[in-house]
């Protein structure tokens, strides 16, 4: 399955393209979205929009995982990047794609073991995982390749029941 793992901002938009196969994962893609300061938020907007329509087309992912909002301390910050995040939503319902959201904690989790694991140790398991020389960078890509990642432990799991129990074969009508 190919996944298109994101970590939404408006600055800088993290993305990984993984191919996931019952807890296996290989690397495809992986990068950023930048939009440049000092221009008006509508249009940073849009060329978010132009961009991911363009990962959606080029590496035409069946699933796409993305970071859940996360508000620590500076809400303005929190609020561009809800927007950022809308549009990336959007441009993934325009292409057909679902979409699938997780927190921190889950990815962390999913990836390194442990739910509050240290940003560095999560970068070093992205790394170890999917066979990279070196870690990932940016970090905003090395998270959203780590989205991805947890995104296909989930999603390839023989105890995703959704995924892998067909109603009509057990039909004993």
């Amino acid at each position: 399955m190919r996944i298109l793992g994101i970590d939404p901002g408006v600055a800088t938009i993290g993305f990984g393209v993984i191919d996931a196969d019952r807890g296996s994962v290989r690397l495809r893609q992986y990068g950023v979205i930048t939009t440049p300061a000092g221009i008006p938020l509508s249009s940073r907007l849009y060329q978010i929009s132009q961009d991911m329509s363009q990962l959606l087309t080029q590496f035409t992912p069946e699933e796409m995982a993305v970071e859940e909002l996360f508000f620590s301390k500076n809400i303005t910050t929190g609020i561009s990047v809800a927007h950022g995040r809308g549009v990336i939503l959007l441009e993934a319902e325009r292409a057909g794609v679902p979409v699938y959201e997780y927190t921190p904690m889950q990815v962390k989790q999913a990836v390194a073991g442990y739910g509050g694991a240290e940003k560095r140790q999560v970068m070093l398991m992205t790394q170890r995982l999917l066979k990279m020389k070196a870690i990932p960078r940016p970090d905003d890509a090395a998270d959203a390749l780590a989205i991805a990642i947890c995104h296909g432990r989930s999603a390839t799991s023989l105890l995703n029941m959704e995924r892998v129990f067909d109603p009509k074969r057990y039909d004993t009508r």
